[in-house]
């Protein structure tokens, strides 16, 4: 009987890796170096260039997703009504994908 049981058994680690990656959660980490490299020469505090709210913070970051509009600001092309970085390019598609993951996930600080 014991053979029985033995001959059943698998010592492969196949079986405990999971195919599908994990899904990414965004956090403000990730969020706060796009704008650190893109809004802070604008979006500092106090504001410059005519910039309406600072983006320094985690807190007003997530204000401006929430209350600002910013994710269609950066969403827009270049050009457009309102588009940001103001006067400069538009962010990589792979970051604004980012900002909104990090809405879609909660808007999480950490």
């Amino acid at each position: 009987l014991s053979l029985t049981f033995l001959g059943c058994t698998s010592i492969s680690t196949d079986d405990l890796i999971d195919a599908q990656p994990l899904p990414t959660v965004v956090t403000y980490n990730e969020v706060k170096a796009i704008i650190n490299n893109n809004c802070i020469s604008c979006h500092s505090n106090p504001p410059k260039n005519g910039a309406p709210i600072p983006l320094t913070t985690y807190s007003e970051v997530k204000t401006a997703v929430e209350n600002s509009s910013l994710l269609d600001r950066i969403a827009n092309q270049a050009g457009e009504s309102g588009a940001m970085p103001a006067g400069g390019p538009r962010l990589p598609q792979n970051q604004i994908e980012q900002m909104i993951q990090w809405l879609s996930d909660g808007l999480l600080e950490q």
